[in-house]
């Protein structure tokens, strides 16, 4: 893995591995809360249903009270107009008052008449609780609650109830009520749920943040790296241009020494052995000074054409149409192969960096055409564009070649690849089209926003 791939990682690490932190402690004190919450609401809702058990049953009382509190005479006629007055009393359809005597007998119960009369001793419900004697050991230790499971008249189910019981002492009765309390049930399964809503609407947010903050890290991260990209792209043209232009201050020192050294020297060479011939005149020794001066004048037009080759002076001194026209001439002086050589456009100056790369492109294009295309005609255009592009092509007829193949191999195709990073140094770019048999066109192409960009660096 890169440097930079390490430092994202890095720098993403801690944000998820902190985040997630977070949504444990999070979930858990949420947890925590939401069953703190349950044991107060549940106890509040206790406490409301205690003080209002104890309401109604003060309630009942009250109403028998003048009748308990009276004359002892009649009593039966009395107790039946207490217990009358009782099962008049109700709060709903599933609140209701009843009356038992301590020995577990049924006096009262205004929602299941059947059970009148009937003793409950020794009743108990599904969990195995003497529902009937708790509630009478509660009312004889001075009344209070008794929870127990009873049926509930409105749905003839068995539901939780909660039940407050005094005694009558007097008369020997249990007098109490209850509340039902399922209706907590479902109050407490609904904050559950709501407790469960919010836990699950809060780690949404946490991975929410998470992804926001892994997608902006990345996304710096990839805005860092397309800009170190750019920064490197345009320093590696930089390196490029200035490689090329060392080249050519190279080249063209090279043709200078050859031209004022190495020329000149051929040069004095010449005119002495010149004069050595004329001063021999028909002897034994001017058929070898003939040779000689032939040899030399040769090797004089081949230092020439060379230092020509290294930097066409007419390349400084009359710009990139006439350099390209001399090479033509020379192209088509040099074989059997024609060549047309076209300008469209008016002339405009270019850059020397530009002139210098077109050039080198348009040498390299005709040296492989010469080479390998086997052509009937080669045509080299230099055409400045409207536009502000200027664009040199290079086409022939001959027999083409998978350009595809060539650049995939790894010692075929070195000039295409020096003309293609030249173009690029500059910001220009190289089209290729060719297949077997159908000739060959390559098109380097300089952009006018390149041109103006390297007129004014």
């Amino acid at each position: 893995m890169q440097l930079r791939g390490k430092l994202i990682l890095l720098a993403l690490l801690p944000l998820v591995v902190s985040l997630l932190l977070i949504a444990l402690a999070v979930r858990h004190q949420e947890r925590e809360l939401a069953a703190r919450e349950r044991e107060l609401v549940r106890a509040t809702y206790m406490d409301a249903r205690r003080t209002e058990l104890r309401h109604y049953v003060d309630l009942a009382v009250s109403t028998v009270q003048p009748l308990y509190a009276g004359p002892q005479q009649g009593e039966a006629a009395t107790r039946a107009r207490a217990l009358a007055l009782l099962s008049s009393l109700d709060y709903g359809p599933d609140g209701y008052f009843f009356v038992y005597d301590l020995s577990g007998t049924v006096l009262m119960h205004s929602r299941q008449p059947e059970l009148l009369g009937k003793n409950l001793w020794g009743l108990r419900d599904p969990r195995g609780q003497l529902t009937i004697q708790a509630l009478i050991a509660q009312a004889k230790a001075g009344g209070g609650y008794v929870e127990y499971l009873w049926r509930k008249p409105s749905s003839e189910q068995m539901a939780a109830k909660l039940g407050y019981v005094v005694q009558l002492e007097r008369w020997g009765w249990m007098l109490g009520t209850g509340l039902y309390l399922d209706g907590i049930e479902s109050t407490m399964a609904e904050l559950d749920r709501s407790a469960s809503r919010n836990i699950a609407t809060t780690l949404l947010w946490i991975a929410g943040i998470a992804v926001f903050g892994v997608a902006l890290i990345s996304a710096s991260a990839l805005a860092l790296n397309l800009s170190e990209h750019r920064s490197a792209e345009t320093k590696l043209r930089l390196l490029a241009r200035q490689v090329v232009a060392s080249q050519e201050d190279e080249r063209a020192h090279l043709a200078r020494e050859l031209h004022d050294g190495v020329s000149q020297t051929l040069v004095s060479t010449k005119l002495l052995i010149e004069s050595a011939a004329e001063r021999v005149g028909e002897g034994a020794a001017a058929r070898p000074l003939g040779q000689a001066l032939a040899r030399l004048n040769s090797s004089l037009t081949e230092v020439r054409r060379i230092s020509h080759r290294l930097r066409p002076a007419l390349l400084d001194t009359l710009g990139l149409p006439a350099a390209l026209q001399h090479l033509a001439h020379e192209f088509d002086e040099a074989g059997p192969t024609p060549l047309d050589f076209v300008l469209q456009g008016p002339e405009r100056e270019l850059p020397e960096v530009v002139k210098t790369v077109l050039f080198r492109v348009g040498q390299e294009a005709l040296t492989n055409a010469a080479k390998h295309a086997q052509a009937g005609r080669v045509a080299l255009t230099l055409a400045f564009e409207p536009t502000g592009a200027v664009c040199l092509t290079v086409a022939d007829d001959g027999r083409g070649f998978d350009v595809e193949a060539v650049q995939a191999h790894p010692e075929l195709g070195l000039g295409l690849r020096s003309m293609r990073e030249r173009l690029v140094s500059i910001g220009g770019r190289l089209e290729l089209h060719a297949s077997l048999g159908h000739g060959t066109q390559l098109e380097a192409r300089v952009p006018a926003a390149a041109l103006a960009k390297l007129a004014h660096p």
